[in-house]
């Protein structure tokens, strides 16, 4: 297994774990909760997002460490691509979905988290495919 297929696994956990924290702690929020207080709870999970960012990366770099400074091949550079323009697709969608929502329940509340809903998906969609590629050969 390559250093971005592993990278691409760590992260897809990452993205998975915490994307399930932000669901959990946004729904449980009040949908009349004044702007302030909506704050917090998302400046709380960018910092858990980076902090196991640095957790799963520092370590594995520091294994890896001639792998982590190559360059990516052009068979990673084709998947890596590959990835990201199907992940503009799940963020595409996503973020008409939550339109759509908001449309149809006048809250701009869960607008937004809709949108940053939607921002995750596609970044675990981008780990995921990379991943799949990978494995495919793409």
């Amino acid at each position: 297994m390559s250093f971005r297929e592993k990278s691409a696994w760590a992260m897809g956990a990452v993205m998975l774990v915490t994307g399930a924290v932000y669901l959990r702690v946004m729904l449980a929020l009040p949908a009349d909760l004044p702007v302030r207080a909506q704050i917090l709870p998302l400046m709380l999970w960018v910092l858990l997002v980076i902090g196991l960012s640095i957790l799963v990366q520092v370590p594995l770099t520091v294994m890896e460490r001639k792998a982590a400074r190559q360059p990516a091949d052009e068979r990673e550079q084709l998947a890596i691509a590959r990835a990201g323009r199907w992940s503009g697709v799940v963020m595409s969608v996503a973020a008409v979905s939550g339109a759509l929502l908001y449309l149809a329940h006048g809250n701009g509340n869960m607008l937004f988290y809709s949108v940053i809903m939607a921002l995750i998906l596609a970044q675990f969609a981008d780990y995921a495919l990379q991943i799949w590629f990978f494995r495919r050969g793409y």
